[in-house]
C-alpha cells in the first residue's frame, strides 16, 4: 500500500501522488511535506518559475536537479488543474501561464506542496504529452501558444513520434545510420514529400488503401533481397504515425518469409489514416563482441543504448549522458523491460572490457546523438510558430535510442528511433541506483543538468524581455556585443553617452548625450541626469553599466531614482585601489577568513614627496599604477626609489586628463599608487552575487606578463589550478566584495596566487572586459551581461548553481606596438575575422585603429579551442606561427607554458 500525505481538495489522482512518494522514497529522499494551508506569497512574475506537468518518474531527474541549481523554483504540477491559462496583455493570440498548486523541489531532495497566492506567472514550461488518460489533449492545450519557453508541443511531439520522418530526418540531415525501411504511406505529409532519397529508405506513396497486393507484393519482394538489409536476418512490420506510439505490438518475421509479411503489410494498411505509414523494417543484427573473434557461450547478446541529448547556448546539442540495456539477441528490448546499466558495464557484459574500445563505441554515440537533435533543431528552425505549436515552443532535450550492430567490419550505432520522457526516465533510474546510499553523486552526474541550465536560460530571457534599462557609457568597439545581445533579449536601452556621434545612439530607444567624463561632478551630475530621465518620462527597470568611468555616477544615479544598485560608498572604495587595498587591510573579521588576509601593503601617491614616504613603507620591488586605471595602462615594476620618481613624473607629464588616454579613468584625475610586488601566478575571477550571496564564478588563468609593464599576454579557461585552488581564489574574490560593500551585481576581481594563498590585486565593479564574457558565454553559456541586467532590475539571475565547462579557450594578445606588420598583413582584421567566421580560431577585437603608443592596450584577443587545454594550446601555437604572431620579441611558447 501506498501511503498519500494529506491532500484536501487536491485533483490530482491518487496513483500519481503516489508514483511521486515511491519515487522519492526509493532515492533515499523524505516524503513530502504539505505546506499548503500557509500560501506561498510574493510577486508572481518577479521570479523564476520552472513547471513541469507530466510523470514525476520521467521527469524526477529534472526535477530534482533543478531543486540543487534553482532551489524552490521548479514546481511539479501533478494535475492540468493546478494551471491557468491567462490571456497575455499586448500579445494577440498568446497566454501567460498561471500556477495556483504544485510540489516545489529543494536541494536534498526536500519536497513541499504549496500553494501560491497569487499564482506564479511560469517562465518555462515542460508537459509530458503522454501523460495518461484525459491528461494528453489538456496538457497539449496548456502548452500551446504560451508566452514562456516552451519545451514541447503536441506539434513538435507528432512530428518526431513519426517514425519515417525522424529516420529520414537523420539521415538526411545528419548522416546517422537508420534501419534498412521499406514506408508504405498513405497520403505523406508536406514534410515527407518529395526530397532528396535517403540510402536505405524506400518510400512509397499510396493512392488508396485497397487494391495494393501487386505494388505491396513487388517492393516487399524487392526489398528483402536487396543489399540495404545487409546481414540482416529479420524485419519488423509496424505502424508509423504518432497515433501508434506504444500502442502496437512488434511483428517479426524470417527475413525468408515474404508471404507473412506482404499478409501483414496488406492487414495493416487497412488501419491506415492520412499521414501515416506501414514500416517494413531491417531488425539490425547484434554485434558479437569481443569483435573479432568467436562469440561468447550462452544466448547472444545485444545491446539497446539510449542516449539523452541537449541544447545548450547558441542551439548546440550536447551529449548527456548513455544508459544501456542488454538482452538476448532474439527478442527486441524495450524500455521498462530491462535494467538500465552505464555503456561501458554493457559493453563488458557482452564481452567488450577494453576501455579504448568502448571509448571509441561512446564517441560513436554522441557523434550520432548530437546529429540527431542538430537534424532536429534544422527542422524546428524552418516551422513556423503555429506549425511548432507556439512562438516559444522549442526542442530542448531529445532521447535517441540505438541498436549496436556491425557495418563494414565497424561496430555502429544504429537509429531506432527517438522520444521523449522514455530514454530521460531511464537516465533517472540509472542514476537512482545511487541515490540512495550515495546522495548527491546522482546530481553530479544527472542526465538533466544541461536541460536544467537550459531551462534556466530560458526562463532567463522570458523575464527580462522588454525590461526598460538606463545604461551609463556605450563603450569602444570591445563592447559592440551588447547592442546584438540587447536586440537578442529583447531589452529596452536607454542610453547616456559623451560621444555625440558614438554609432550605438542608432542602436538604442532613448539616446541622451551627456558628459559623464569629469568624475569630480558626479553627485551634480547624478541630480541632472536623474531630471533629464524624469522629463523625458522613461519608465525605468533598471540602471547599470560596465564602463568604467560610469560606475560611480550609475551608483548616485540609481540612488537618485530609486533604483537596485551597490551604495555609492562601496562603488567609490571599490573604484579607487589604494583604498581598496587599505581599507581591506583592516577588515579583519569575524568571520574567517578575514579580507585583511588577501589584501596587500599600498601607499596613495599624489606629489613626488609622496614617493619618497611611499618607498619607506612599501618593501620593493613594487608596483606602480594610476589609482583609476584601466586596461593595465601606465602600471610598471618599479625596482627603487629612483625608478619610483622616474615612472611617477613621467605619468604626470603624459597622462594628465582624459584626452590624454580617452576610457581609462584620467576624469578621475592622474593620482597613483605604489603597492607591493606579489610572485605568483595570475587569475582573473568573475562573479555573479545577489543579495550578497554567490551565484556564479568563473576562474581563468593569465599568462606572464613582458616586464616591466603588465598588459596581458595570454590566458585560459577554465583554470588548470586544484580545486582546492581555485576554490580559494573564488573564496578570496567573494570575500573582498562583501569586505567592501559589494552585495550585488557581477564583478571582475584580478588576484595572484602565491605560496602563502591568493593576494589581491583589484577590484573591477563590473562585468569583466577583454574577452572574459564571451569565453564565459561560449564555455559555460552564462552571459554576465544579462545577469548584470537581471542583477539591476532586482532579479536573482537564473544561473545554474555549477555551470560545467564545455571545453577550454587559450588565448593571446596582440598589440598593435609588437604586431603591427603582422596585423597589416598575414594577421589582418579580415583574415582573423574569415579565421573566426570559420571557426578555426576565437578573435575578441578590442581596439579600432592599428595606432602603436607607449601606453598601449591590446589590440585583440585570438583564441583556439580544444577538448583539453593542450589541444587548444597546440592549435594556438601552430596558429599562431602561420600568422606571424608568434616571433622572438613575442614569444607564445613561453606565454603559453604557464598553462601545461
Amino acid at each position: 500500500m501506498c501511503e498519500l500525505w494529506p491532500l484536501p481538495s487536491v485533483s490530482a489522482s491518487p496513483p500519481v501522488r503516489c508514483l511521486l512518494q515511491s519515487c522519492l522514497q526509493q532515492a533515499g529522499l523524505p516524503e513530502t511535506q504539505d505546506r499548503s494551508h500557509v500560501p506561498r506569497t510574493g510577486c508572481p512574475g518577479a521570479e523564476v518559475t520552472l513547471c513541469i506537468l507530466g510523470s514525476p518518474s520521467t521527469f524526477l531527474s529534472v526535477l530534482l536537479e533543478a531543486g540543487v541549481q534553482s532551489p524552490g523554483n521548479m514546481l511539479l504540477c501533478l494535475s492540468p488543474a493546478w494551471l491557468t491559462k491567462v490571456p497575455a496583455p499586448g500579445q494577440p493570440g498568446e497566454a501567460a501561464l498561471l500556477v495556483s498548486k504544485a510540489v516545489s523541489f529543494h536541494p536534498g531532495g526536500l519536497t513541499f506542496l504549496d500553494d501560491f497566492v497569487p499564482a506564479r506567472r511560469a517562465t518555462y514550461f515542460l508537459a509530458g504529452l503522454g501523460l495518461g488518460p484525459g491528461w494528453g489533449r489538456e496538457a497539449a492545450e496548456l502548452a500551446r501558444d504560451l508566452t514562456c519557453p516552451t519545451g514541447a508541443s503536441a506539434e513538435l511531439a507528432r512530428l518526431l513520434e513519426d517514425r519515417l520522418l525522424t529516420r529520414r530526418l537523420l539521415a538526411q540531415q545528419g548522416n546517422v545510420a537508420v534501419p534498412a525501411t521499406l514506408a508504405f504511406t498513405y497520403k505523406p505529409p508536406a514534410l515527407l514529400r518529395g526530397g532528396d532519397a535517403s540510402p536505405g529508405l524506400r518510400l512509397v506513396e499510396l493512392n488508396g488503401k485497397e487494391g495494393q497486393e501487386t505494388l505491396v507484393k513487388e517492393e516487399v519482394g524487392a526489398f528483402l533481397h536487396s543489399e540495404a538489409l545487409g546481414d540482416a536476418l529479420q524485419v519488423a512490420v509496424k505502424l508509423s504515425g504518432w497515433r501508434w506510439r506504444g500502442r502496437q505490438a512488434l511483428r517479426l518475421y524470417p527475413r525468408a518469409e515474404q508471404g507473412p509479411v506482404v499478409d501483414t503489410v496488406l492487414a495493416l494498411l487497412e488501419k491506415l489514416e492520412e499521414e501515416e505509414s506501414v514500416l517494413v523494417e531491417a531488425v539490425c543484427p547484434p554485434a558479437r563482441l569481443p569483435f573479432p573473434g568467436s562469440p561468447p557461450p550462452g544466448p547472444e547478446l545485444a545491446l539497446r543504448i539510449c542516449a539523452v541529448v541537449c541544447r545548450t547556448q547558441g542551439d548546440r546539442p550536447l551529449l548527456s549522458k548513455v544508459v544501456c540495456s542488454v538482452g538476448r539477441g532474439d527478442r527486441p528490448l524495450r524500455h521498462q523491460s530491462s535494467l538500465p546499466r552505464t555503456l561501458e558495464a554493457a559493453l563488458a557484459q557482452c564481452g567488450l572490457a577494453e576501455a579504448s574500445q568502448a571509448a571509441i563505441v561512446r564517441q560513436r554515440v554522441k557523434a550520432a546523438a548530437e546529429a540527431a537533435l542538430a537534424a532536429v533543431l534544422t527542422l524546428e528552425a524552418g516551422l513556423s510558430a503555429e506549425q511548432r505549436g507556439g512562438r516559444q515552443v522549442r526542442t530542448d532535450f531529445l532521447g535517441v535510442d540505438f541498436a549496436l550492430t556491425v557495418a563494414g567490419r565497424t561496430l555502429t550505432p544504429v537509429a531506432l528511433e527517438v522520444n521523449g520522457g522514455l530514454c530521460l526516465e531511464a537516465c533517472g533510474a540509472l542514476e537512482g541506483l545511487w541515490a540512495a546510499q550515495h546522495l548527491g553523486l546522482a546530481a553530479e552526474e544527472a542526465a538533466a543538468a544541461p536541460l536544467v541550465e537550459t531551462m534556466l536560460r530560458r526562463s532567463a530571457r522570458c523575464l527580462m524581455e522588454g525590461k526598460q534599462l538606463l545604461l551609463l557609457g556605450a563603450g569602444g568597439v570591445s563592447k559592440k556585443f551588447v547592442w546584438e545581445a540587447a536586440r537578442d533579449y529583447g531589452l529596452k536601452i536607454h542610453l547616456v553617452e559623451s560621444d555625440p556621434n558614438h554609432f550605438a545612439s542608432q542602436l538604442v530607444q532613448t539616446f541622451i548625450h551627456f558628459d559623464v567624463t569629469e568624475h569630480r561632478r558626479d553627485e551634480e551630475n547624478a541630480r541632472v541626469l536623474a531630471g533629464l530621465v524624469r522629463a523625458r518620462g522613461l519608465q525605468l527597470d533598471g540602471c547599470f553599466s560596465y564602463w568604467d568611468d560610469c560606475l560611480v555616477l550609475t551608483a548616485l544615479l540609481c540612488q537618485e531614482l530609486g533604483l537596485p544598485c551597490n551604495p555609492p560608498a562601496a562603488m567609490r572604495l571599490a573604484k579607487q585601489k589604494s583604498r581598496t587595498q587599505l581599507h581591506l587591510l583592516c577588515r579583519r573579521g569575524p568571520p574567517w577568513p578575514a579580507p585583511s588576509l588577501y589584501a596587500v601593503p599600498c601607499c596613495p601617491l599624489e606629489s613626488e614627496a609622496d614617493v619618497d614616504r611611499a618607498v619607506r613603507q612599501v618593501p620593493l620591488p613594487g608596483v606602480m599604477k594610476l589609482e583609476f586605471g584601466a586596461g593595465a595602462v601606465g602600471v610598471r615594476l618599479v625596482k627603487d626609489a629612483s625608478q619610483c620618481r622616474e615612472h611617477f613624473s613621467r605619468i604626470a607629464r603624459d597622462l594628465q586628463g582624459e584626452a590624454d588616454h580617452p576610457g581609462i579613468g584620467l576624469g578621475w584625475g592622474n593620482a597613483m599608487l605604489l603597492m607591493e610586488f606579489i610572485e605568483g601566478t595570475e587569475h582573473d575571477v568573475d562573479l555573479v552575487v545577489f543579495g550578497g550571496r554567490l551565484l556564479a564564478a568563473f576562474v581563468s588563468d593569465n599568462g606572464p606578463t613582458r616586464l616591466p609593464g603588465f598588459t596581458e599576454t595570454a590566458a585560459c579557461m577554465p583554470t588548470g589550478l586544484a580545486p582546492e585552488q581555485e576554490a580559494q581564489l573564488v573564496q578570496a574574490a567573494f570575500r573582498c566584495c562583501l569586505g567592501c560593500g559589494l552585495l550585488d551585481g557581477v564583478f571582475n576581481v584580478e588576484l595572484k596566487l602565491t605560496g602563502a594563498g591568493p593576494r589581491l590585486i583589484e577590484i573591477n565593479p563590473r562585468m569583466g572586459g577583454f574577452y572574459l564574457r564571451d569565453w564565459i558565454l561560449e564555455l559555460y553559456g552564462v552571459d554576465l551581461l544579462l545577469a548584470a541586467a537581471m542583477v539591476a532590475c532586482g532579479l536573482r539571475p537564473a544561473l545554474p548553481a555549477h555551470p560545467r565547462a564545455r571545453g577550454h579557450l587559450v588565448g593571446v594578445m596582440c598589440l598593435v606596438s609588437q604586431h603591427l606588420q603582422a596585423l597589416s598583413s598575414t594577421a589582418s582584421p579580415e583574415t582573423l575575422q574569415a579565421l573566426h567566421d570559420q571557426g578555426l580560431l576565437r578573435l575578441n577585437l578590442l581596439e579600432e585603429a592599428l595606432v602603436p603608443g607607449e601606453y598601449e592596450e591590446p589590440y585583440c584577443s585570438v583564441a583556439c579551442a580544444g577538448s583539453s587545454p593542450a589541444e587548444a594550446r597546440h592549435r594556438l601555437l601552430g596558429l599562431c606561427q602561420g600568422l606571424g604572431i608568434d616571433g622572438p620579441h613575442y614569444p607564445v611558447a613561453y606565454f603559453l607554458s604557464h598553462f601545461k
